[in-house]
């Protein structure tokens, strides 16, 4: 999937749902909201269930749910980046620009 398009489509899909009216702050208290469930499903694959009441899964299901935070995760980063303007192939271009400078071996 091209990352650009993902980018308008999914600010779209939230532009027409009212979900991207909230500003940068609030937005990036849901981004942490999403980054706790993630750490959740992470926890319950790699040393299982939390609580008696929490009902064990497989392994399958264990990795659908962490493929699914991940991606309320990126949905998150993806609006941030759409209402500063910036495209995360800049994002992603000036990182590694950062990391070689920062680590050049």
């Amino acid at each position: 999937m091209d990352i650009r398009a993902y980018q308008a489509w999914v600010s779209d899909f939230y532009k027409k749902r009212n979900w991207y009216q909230y500003d940068a702050f609030i937005r990036s208290n849901f981004l942490m909201e999403e980054v706790g469930e993630l750490a959740q499903a992470i926890r319950k694959r790699e040393i299982g269930r939390d609580r008696p009441d929490e009902r064990q899964q497989s392994d399958a299901a264990n990795l659908e749910d962490i493929r699914e935070e991940l991606g309320d995760v990126l949905d998150n980063i993806f609006i941030l980046a759409d209402i500063y303007g910036i495209s995360l192939e800049d994002i992603a271009s000036s990182h590694r620009e950062k990391l070689e400078r920062r680590f050049a071996e």
